[in-house]
């Protein structure tokens, strides 16, 4: 919630990775698209009515540390949609701004 809510930015491309996890359960539009790319971003979030976002496992980063420009982070997030449990396996790209904080600018979706 500290970065949520400014209070604090995050150090690493993870700790991005997880505020933004947890920001899309929180249905936090403002957050996310602060926190996005201006080149990616798109207009708006479509959030699914419904959907929960139960679980986030990191299955790997590669770079992304407090000293680095940019790093990916390999995770999986899982949901509940009513009966429905899914997941969503992705390795997402992050790179910094020009004010020095993290920014996600998209991801492959994995199989």
């Amino acid at each position: 919630m500290p970065f949520h809510h400014g209070i604090a930015k995050p150090e690493t491309a993870e700790q991005l990775m997880r505020s933004r996890f947890s920001a899309f359960e929180l249905l936090l539009e403002e957050y996310l698209m602060d926190s996005w790319d201006k080149v990616t971003r798109p207009g708006h979030i479509d959030f699914t009515p419904g959907l929960h976002w139960t679980k986030l496992v990191i299955n790997g980063r590669k770079q992304g540390r407090k000293k680095d420009q940019q790093g990916w982070v390999t995770f999986v997030a899982y949901y509940q949609l009513g009966s429905e449990q899914g997941h969503l396996h992705e390795k997402s790209f992050f790179t910094r701004n020009e004010q020095g904080e993290w920014q996600y600018v998209d991801g492959e979706i994995k199989n």
